[in-house]
Parts: C-alpha cells; structure tokens; sequence
C-alpha cells in the first residue's frame, strides 16, 4: 500500500494515491450510523495507548499487522497533514476528515443526491448484507456464538474472551431462539443502532 500526500498551502488535503489496486463499491459504507460506528471502532483499534490520538507508529504498527504494506516516509507526510498544530497526533475528527478525503479520491467523492435518495434503501441493504458477511464466517447465512466471538477477537474487544458474553450478545438479538442470528434478524438490531 502506498500512500502520499497532496500538499498545499492551505487546509484541504488529499492523498494523492492509496492502494495498488484497485478498490470497489463494495467496501464504501453510505449509511452514516455505520459508517460512524465502523470508522470509531478502527479508531480506538488504532489508538493503542489510548490517549485519544492516533500516532504514524500506531497507524503504522496498525497496517503491518492487517498485512498492509506501507511507505513510513509517506504515510507520516500524509498523516501529519492532517494533525492539528500542538497535537501528538491524529483526533478523531482528524481521522474523520483523513477517511473523508481517501474516500473522495478512491470512490470519486459525494454521490449525486438524486441518486443518493432512489437507491438508499438498496444501498442500505447491500451494506448490511457486507457487514453480514463479515460476521458469517463460514458463510452458512447465520451468525454464531463462536463465529461473533472469531471476529470480536479480531477486532480486539475484550469480550470474545468469554463465551458467556458473547451468547449473550447473540441470545439479546436472536428473536426465534434458535441460538443463532440470522440476517433478518442483524438488520432489526442494525436498525436499532441507527
């Protein structure tokens, strides 16, 4: 993975390139909430110390173990673009506005609002289906105590430790009580994360 900077003189950047190759529709998330919840997550993934900033060596150590291939000369140009003055680091807000411009670059930018508002629902639903099939490891079109806790594992939440959380996390959304939750089922709790 190679990534730059574009800068100028003043505060609108972007990063020139980002991946070797090339990208798809299938990893851009157009619902807010989870694109919110999504990009908070890999922040506080990111953010291993904890001190509410983001470091080149954490964003670094970060890509090298999702086994990401980074330029570290690049990678710190492209960051400190985006910190603050005084600041050790990205922010959140930071790291918003850094997704914001990869984003732009990669997937073209805004989409048109007209076209925005026919296809939300579709794009909706296609977007669940992709974070369905994150948690459906073995793609049997349920999701599991065991296969939640592989990817809470991943993620690095201190629940997939321990199986009694993690049925219960399963048992509070699992409507026919079949010990498993299946997409109708993810896209109620969905819903109630919005």
């Amino acid at each position: 993975m190679e990534i730059a900077s574009n800068n100028s003189s003043n505060d609108h950047h972007r990063p020139k390139s980002l991946l070797k190759s090339t990208s798809t529709n299938s990893f851009r998330l157009r619902s807010e909430s989870l694109n919110s919840l999504r990009l908070r997550r890999i922040f506080d993934l990111f953010d291993t110390n904890g001190d509410s900033f983001i470091t080149v060596d954490e964003i670094s150590r970060a890509l090298i173990i999702l086994g990401l291939d980074t330029d570290i000369s690049d990678l710190d140009s492209m960051i400190k673009s985006y910190v603050r003055p005084g600041n050790s680091g990205l922010t959140y807000e930071d790291f918003v506005s850094l997704h914001r411009s990869i984003d732009d670059l990669v997937f073209g930018g805004a989409v048109d609002h007209v076209e925005q508002e026919e296809s939300k629902e579709e794009q909706e639903e296609a977007d669940l289906t992709e974070a369905f099939k994150v948690f459906d490891e073995n793609k049997d079109g349920f999701i599991s105590a065991k296969e939640l806790q592989i990817v809470l594992g991943k993620l690095g939440f201190t629940e997939a430790s321990e199986m009694g959380r993690v049925e219960m996390m399963i048992s509070s959304v699992d409507l026919n009580h079949d010990g498993r939750v299946d997409f109708s089922e993810f896209k109620d709790m969905m819903k109630v994360l919005k």
